[in-house]
């Protein structure tokens, strides 16, 4: 029914236009007449009256908008007036549903229709060249202005352009950039204007899980189950009773039970207190979203995304209560289904008219409309006399909005103001910037431990650009462990830092990237008296040392100083750990070895042979030191004691026991050293970083021209010096009247005689110059062809007595005196050419002087 009504009154719309088509035929005068009677007739049209422009959009100068912001082509006027029909028709069918939005103002007050609103525009930025690129920067660029009232669909709809400079607009503003931008993507994108829920018209996410919060759960994770081997031994019977242990199970499982059943009734209350009361004007306000269909860039199904917050959702999502119409770029779509249960069960075939009725013919292809051309009808002379009308399709009008420019700077400051907060569930999430703050911080999440943000948990920062390299920083406020991770490339190759304070000799944990150290080093764990360090792929196969320390020892004088400070603390313990080395037998590899630095014993143990249960060890004791470094120690049998796996091998001998001995005494000075080194380099890292926080300091790019202040210091030295240098060159240039104004005083004002003067002076000078040059270039051409007759005539005489070197001498003279002289023929006659030329021009040259163009016009 509506098509027909719509088809009928269009009929006589575009009569208008067939009378134009005639006129033309008539006459020139006439078709102007009837242009102009029709534009006049178009302009009649209006659909919403004018209205005020917000506050916030005085912030761009209407006055510098295109044409096409300001009035409307021919054609668009036509699209006005069928827009205008499909309204009138709409509202007298369907007089209980809302009015559509179909030709709002723009920011310059001019109607436009909302199809001719979008531009697809694809940025030169791959991060917008996906989905969820643009929603989250359309979603953090731009921020919201409520509809007022929240019942009714907006009266403006400002151009994404509007939007890209004021950086604040409606659901409406901000779909329409969203959808030009997913349009430029290639994504099959549509605007869709409905109702939804309180919570995402206002954009309340104070209800929503953090998305940095949400953890995935991987299955993968899961351990493994053991197999068991066929050949394996059985465990050892057990004899505890069955009857016993499952009373004690049931009694374990009801109490569980119970335990379950009351964190169940408090998760119950505690919804019930977070639950938001009824809204009143649940499924009456109005909100606008994105679709994006199947089948491009690969979208296996139909979803929604909110361009205010960014996200996805699917079409049956419980936020999305109704739509009244969606459109493009092509055509405009009133939707005709059944919202009575929201959206879950609507479908989006375009192409059903019976679901979805269309402005313009053709759902999802090019936009046309199917009308009768008189002018084009074709005659079908057959048995029955037909006649077969040959429809034209109408073009949607190109749309009236400029290029969406998207600089690098929008991208890199996203929010308005290099800002933005939103408040989340137990969370607040502070997005900015980046070099907006001195120390590089972009991102801050802090987490709350009550529903009122009251009582911060935990409060985690993500920076850039740091010259330190940190790029994460976690604190835990109710224990004040502090964790920091650093990308590669900083010194000393840290990785991460957990401390409580910067105090040295306190808990800490150190994690290292192991491959960029010659050390191997990955993890130092410090606690007051114990330290641990856990190493990789080292060449000598040690992963694990271990050192206790002893209290320091106060100096008698109780006075604290740096000297003091700095002494080491006395080592008591170095436990070490290493892989197993196949290249050496069970005997001679090392697995573990104890220094026992405060009772001066040494522990070895061996690696477990591949056939023994128990490894074999050794205990030495150290001798006392005599005080003579080149006396050799004193050993006794006693100092040393060995168990041997195998009972059969043959035991030690002392001088074997003794040099082993002298080894390990050997490697425990060599281990101490690097316990103090280590103790040296954990001070070090503190000290840096005490400094490195104190003077935070940002990298710029070299080809961040904008913030780079050594290169915009070397940019303004070279602009500076090429214009010292093209003053210098100005200044090279000699003033051919400089001379002559000499030899008169260098009057301020000349008479007509001293200007005739002047010039009759200068031009012979320049005569004379230019005969000089001329008679020198003779003179040199007469003497080189002088020299060349005496040398030939020299060669006549003394042809018969020359040697043959003399000869090629004089052969090779003759070669390069006529080169000479042909070149100098040749620049004479040039000058010849020239000399007339270089007179005339400065004549010409004198004629414009400003000292002499007065008297010599």
């Amino acid at each position: 029914m509506l098509q027909q009504l719509k088809m009928e009154v269009l009929s006589e719309v575009f009569d208008e236009e067939v009378a134009f088509d005639e006129a033309e035929e008539d006459g020139q005068d006439e078709l102007n007449v009837d242009l102009v009677e029709l534009d006049e007739a178009l302009c009649k049209i209006q659909i919403t009256p004018t209205y005020s422009l917000p506050e916030h959009a005085q912030k761009v100068d209407l006055r510098r908008c295109p044409t096409s912001y300001k009035e409307n082509t021919r054609q668009e006027k036509l699209l006005l007036a069928i827009a205008e029909n499909f309204r009138c028709q709409y509202a007298h069918l369907y007089p209980d549903r809302k009015p559509l939005l179909l030709c709002p103002l723009n920011e310059c007050g001019v109607q436009k229709f909302v199809s001719t609103s979008l531009r697809p525009t694809l940025p030169p930025f791959p991060e917008l060249y996906i989905w969820d690129g643009c929603a989250s920067f359309v979603s953090e660029f731009c921020s919201l202005d409520p509809l007022d009232p929240p019942t009714d669909p907006p009266k403006r709809l400002h151009s994404p352009t509007w939007l890209m400079q004021t950086q604040r607009g409606s659901c409406f503003d901000l779909s329409t950039l969203l959808c030009s931008l997913l349009l430029g993507a290639g994504y099959n994108a549509y605007c869709v204007s409905g109702y939804a829920v309180k919570e995402m018209c206002v954009l309340n996410q104070s209800l929503q899980q953090c998305p940095l919060l949400v953890t995935h759960v991987d299955g993968k994770d899961a351990k493994p189950r053991q197999q068991v081997k066929k050949y394996s031994v059985k465990p050892p019977r057990d004899l505890h009773s069955g009857f016993e242990q499952r009373q004690e199970d049931r009694r374990q499982a009801d109490a569980r039970a119970v335990l379950l059943q009351e964190q169940q009734q408090e998760e119950r209350l505690q919804e019930e207190r977070e639950h938001p009361p009824p809204d009143p004007m649940l499924g009456l306000r109005v909100h606008c979203w994105v679709l994006v269909l199947s089948g491009s860039r690969e979208v296996p199904e139909n979803f929604f995304i909110d361009p205010l917050s960014g996200k996805s959702f699917p079409t049956t999502d419980a936020c999305f209560v109704g739509i009244e119409s969606i459109w493009n770029h092509q055509n405009y779509w009133a939707n005709m289904q059944d919202c009575r249960y929201g959206c879950a069960e609507m479908t989006y075939d375009l192409g059903d008219a019976v679901k979805w009725e269309y402005l313009l013919c053709g759902a999802t292809g090019p936009s046309q409309l199917l009308i009768p051309d008189m002018k084009k009808q074709q005659e079908v002379e057959d048995d029955e006399d037909e006649e077969v009308e040959v429809s034209q399709a109408f073009q949607m009008p190109p749309s009236w909005v400029n290029k969406i420019n998207i600089s690098q700077q929008d991208m890199e400051t996203r929010c308005p103001g290099g800002v933005k907060v939103v408040q989340y569930r137990k969370a607040k999430l502070e997005t900015f910037a980046p070099y907006l703050l001195r120390d590089g911080l972009v991102t801050r999440l802090t987490t709350y431990s009550d529903l009122d943000c009251t009582h911060p948990s935990t409060v985690k920062e993500w920076y850039r650009h740091r010259h330190d390299q940190l790029d994460e920083r976690e604190l835990d406020k109710p224990t004040n462990v502090t964790v920091e991770h650093f990308r590669p490339g900083r010194k000393f190759a840290v990785k991460s830092h957990r401390y409580i304070t910067m105090t040295p000799e306190t808990e800490r944990q150190m994690d290292f990237y192991g491959y960029a150290r010659a050390d191997g080093l990955v993890r130092r764990t410090e606690m007051p008296l114990e330290m641990t360090e856990t190493f990789e792929n080292r060449p000598d196969f040690m992963y694990y040392r271990h050192v206790v320390f002893g209290n320091r020892v106060k100096s008698s004088s109780h006075i604290y100083t740096e000297a003091h400070d700095s002494v080491h603390r006395p080592i008591q313990k170095i436990l070490e750990r290493f892989h197993r080395d196949r290249s050496k037998p069970a005997g001679e590899d090392v697995a573990e070895r104890i220094f026992l630095v405060s009772e001066g014993r040494i522990q070895v143990t061996h690696p477990l042979e591949d056939d023994r249960i128990i490894p074999a060890w050794r205990n030495f004791i150290k001798p006392k030191d005599s005080g003579d470094s080149q006396k050799p120690h004193s050993f006794t049998r006693q100092m040393a004691s060995t168990f041997q796996v195998d009972p059969f091998e043959k035991p030690c001998k002392d001088l074997f026991l003794y040099e082993m001995l002298v080894h390990m005494m050997k490697e425990e000075e060599t281990v101490t050293l690097s316990v103090k080194d280590s103790e040296k380099e954990a001070r070090a890292i503190l000290a840096v970083r005490e400094q490195e926080e104190s003077a935070i300091e940002l990298d710029i790019s070299i080809y961040n021209t904008a913030r780079n202040e050594r290169a915009r210091c070397h940019r303004e030295t070279q602009e500076r010096l090429a214009k010292e240098e093209q003053l210098r060159r100005k200044e090279k240039e000699l003033d051919f009247l400089a001379p002559f104004l000499a030899q008169l005083g260098d009057p301020e004002n000349l008479t007509r005689e001293v200007a005739l003067k002047l010039r009759s002076d200068c031009l012979a000078d320049l005569k004379w110059c230019l005969v000089d040059r001329a008679n020198l270039m003779q003179a040199r051409f007469e003497r080189e062809t002088q020299e060349l007759q005496q040398k030939q005539q020299w060669y006549q005489k003394n042809q018969l007595t020359m040697s043959k070197e003399d000869e090629d001498e004089y052969l090779a003279y003759c070669s390069d005196a006529m080169f000479r002289i042909h070149i100098l023929k040749l620049r004479l006659n040039r000058h010849k050419d020239k000399a007339p030329q270089k007179y005339l021009s400065l004549g010409e040259k004198l004629k414009r002087d400003p000292r002499l163009a007065y008297h010599l016009q």
